[in-house]
C-alpha cells in the first residue's frame, strides 16, 4: 500500500504544490516528474498521476509538482528554459519529506523532458533520466521531418490519389506548402546554440543513466531520431552503455491510449528498479 502527502514548498517568494506518492518500504531511489508546459502535475489523460500510482506500486517514492504560475502553485507563468529554480525547490523538498531518500531519477515529457536534461548536471543526487520524445525542434528539422515522414506516407495513401483524381484536393496549396517546406529545411543552421546543440551539451555533461522513450507515430520523436542519424557526436552519445532507447510503436506524443500508457509505466518501473 501506498499513502499520498500533499507538499507545500517555496520557490524564492513563491509558494508551490506537490504530491509525493510514498509506498510503504520506499527504495532510496525516488523519481520527481517534470511537467512539459503549459500543463499541471496531473498530466494529458491524467498521465502523471497514473505513473506515480504505478510506480509507488512497486516501491518507488513519486513526486509530482506545479511550476511557479501553474496549477495550485504561485507565480507567474514560465515556459521550460525557466524552471531550474522550481526543480532545484522540488528536489530539496523531496529529500526534506523523505530522510532516506539518495538519489532522483528526473522523468520528463517532450519540453519536460528537456528541462530534465538541463537541471540534471546541476545536482549530483540527481542520477537518472528518463525522456519522453524530448523536445529538440528546429525551423530546419521540423520541416525535414515533415517532408521525409508526412509526405512520403501521404504518397503512398490510396486515399490522396483517389481526393487528386477527384479534384478534392488543393493540389496548388499543397505543392506550395511543400515548397515551402523544403526551403525552409535548406536553410543554414544559425549561429546561436540550437535546442539540440545545448540538449547535447547537457547529456555530455550528466553522468548518470539515461532511459530515452519515443512514441513510433509523433513527428517529434522522428526529429529526435534523426540527430543520430545526421551527426556523429549524437550517435555516439545514444549508443554508450549508460543510455537506453526504446520506441513504442503506433503511440502518440502523449501516449493517450492505456495500452501505450501501461507500456510507459512498465518500462519505466523496470529500468529504475534495475541499475
Amino acid at each position: 500500500m501506498s499513502q499520498q502527502r500533499v507538499l507545500h514548498f517555496l520557490c524564492r517568494d513563491c509558494w508551490l504544490v506537490g504530491i509525493l506518492d510514498l509506498p510503504e518500504r520506499p527504495t532510496a531511489r525516488g523519481v520527481l516528474i517534470v511537467t512539459g508546459g503549459p500543463q499541471y502535475r496531473i498530466g494529458s489523460h491524467r498521465q502523471f498521476v497514473l505513473l506515480a500510482r504505478h510506480l509507488a506500486a512497486n516501491g518507488i517514492p513519486v513526486l509530482r509538482f506545479d511550476y511557479r504560475g501553474m496549477g495550485d502553485s504561485e507565480g507567474a507563468m514560465r515556459d521550460f528554459d525557466s524552471v531550474h529554480d522550481d526543480l532545484a525547490a522540488a528536489v530539496r523538498e523531496f529529500f526534506t519529506a523523505l530522510p532516506a531518500l539518495k538519489e532522483i531519477v528526473l522523468w520528463g515529457l517532450c519540453d519536460g523532458a528537456a528541462a530534465a536534461a538541463f537541471h540534471a548536471p546541476r545536482d549530483r543526487r540527481i542520477t537518472g533520466l528518463v525522456l519522453l520524445n524530448p523536445w529538440v525542434r528546429t525551423s530546419q528539422s521540423l520541416a525535414r521531418t515533415t517532408l521525409r515522414h508526412y509526405y512520403a506516407q501521404r504518397l503512398m495513401d490510396r486515399d490522396f490519389w483517389r481526393k487528386l483524381a477527384g479534384g478534392g484536393f488543393g493540389l496548388r496549396r499543397a505543392l506550395t506548402g511543400a515548397r515551402q517546406l523544403m526551403m525552409a529545411a535548406r536553410q543554414p543552421t544559425a549561429q546561436v546554440e540550437t535546442l539540440p546543440q545545448r540538449l547535447y551539451q547537457a547529456l555530455h555533461e550528466f553522468s548518470g543513466q539515461v532511459l530515452v522513450v519515443l512514441s513510433g507515430a509523433d513527428l517529434g520523436a522522428r526529429e529526435f531520431q534523426s540527430l543520430s542519424t545526421q551527426h556523429p557526436h549524437w550517435r555516439a552519445l545514444l549508443s554508450a552503455p549508460r543510455v537506453r532507447t526504446t520506441v513504442i510503436p503506433q503511440a502518440n506524443h502523449t501516449f493517450s491510449r492505456k495500452a501505450w500508457r501501461d507500456d510507459v509505466a512498465a518500462i519505466c518501473t523496470d529500468w529504475v528498479r534495475t541499475w
